[in-house]
C-alpha cells in the first residue's frame, strides 16, 4: 500500500503563530498522559503583537519541560509567562492549568511510616496533635507486627481513652502493664489517660499486686512516650 505523504510546504518565512503541530503531550495531575488542547487564536489585529509569539515559545518550553517531568523548570516558565506578559490575557487560563499540575507534582509527599520506629514516631506525633484515629492506624501495625511491643499497647491505651473507648483502653492498658510493670506508675501521673479515672476496671488495673513476671523490654530501643507523658 502506498504511503502518503505530506504536501511540501511553501519555501519563505511563515507569518503564522507557532504551530502546537510538534508540541508534546502533557501531563494530568494524576500522571497520565492527555493531548494538549488548542491555543486560544492569536489577537485579532492586522499586526499581531510580537509578544504574543514570545509567550506562545515560553509556554510550548514549558510543556516540553512538563512532558519530562520536569515540574520545577516548567512550573518557572509558566510563571513568566504570567508575569512577563500580563497583556496576552488569551493564555493565561491554559498556563494557569498547567501550573497548577507543576505545583501539585512538585509538592513534597510525606513518607508513609514503614518501620515499627518509624510508626510508633507516627503515632506519637499524632496523639500529641490530637489525630487519635491516625495514631490508631499506625499502632494497630505495629501491634500485627509485634503483639508484645508494650510501647505500642500503652498508646494504644492513650488513644482509645481520648476517644471515649474505655473498654478498649484498659483492655490495652493491662497488656501493657503485664509486659512491663514500670507502666503502672506511668498510667498513675499520665494526664492523658485522665478520662479512665472514673472507670472501675482502670482503678483495678492500677491497684492490681506487681506481676511477678520479668518486663520485656528492648535496651536497644528507648521508651516513646506522648508528650503529656514525657
Amino acid at each position: 500500500m502506498a504511503k502518503h505523504r505530506p504536501n511540501a510546504k511553501p519555501k519563505g518565512r511563515s507569518t503564522s503563530p507557532p504551530s502546537l503541530a510538534a508540541q508534546p503531550r502533557s501531563v494530568s495531575s494524576s500522571g497520565l498522559e492527555h493531548s494538549v488542547a488548542p491555543l486560544p487564536p492569536p489577537p485579532n489585529s492586522p499586526a499581531r503583537r510580537s509578544t504574543y509569539v514570545e509567550a506562545v515559545a515560553v509556554y510550548e518550553r514549558a510543556l516540553e519541560a512538563l512532558q519530562r517531568h520536569e515540574y520545577g523548570t516548567a512550573g518557572d516558565m509558566l510563571e513568566s509567562v504570567l508575569r512577563i506578559y500580563p497583556e496576552e490575557k488569551e493564555l493565561h487560563e491554559r498556563v494557569k492549568l498547567y501550573l497548577n499540575i507543576c505545583r501539585r507534582q512538585a509538592a513534597p509527599r510525606e513518607a508513609t511510616p514503614q518501620t515499627i520506629d518509624e510508626r510508633l514516631y507516627a503515632s506519637t506525633l499524632a496523639i500529641n496533635s490530637g489525630k487519635y484515629d491516625e495514631a490508631i492506624v499506625h499502632l494497630r501495625l505495629v501491634r500485627d507486627e509485634d503483639p508484645d511491643n508494650e510501647h505500642a499497647l500503652y498508646m494504644l491505651a492513650v488513644a482509645h481513652a481520648q476517644r471515649g473507648e474505655h473498654a478498649e483502653a484498659v483492655a490495652h492498658l493491662e497488656r501493657a502493664i503485664s509486659l512491663n510493670p514500670e507502666n503502672r506508675a506511668q498510667a498513675r501521673r499520665d494526664p492523658d489517660l485522665d478520662p479512665l479515672h472514673d472507670d472501675e476496671a482502670f482503678r483495678a488495673a492500677l491497684d492490681a499486686p506487681p506481676s511477678q513476671q520479668t518486663p520485656r523490654t528492648d535496651p536497644r530501643r528507648r521508651p516513646i512516650r506522648t508528650k503529656s507523658a514525657r
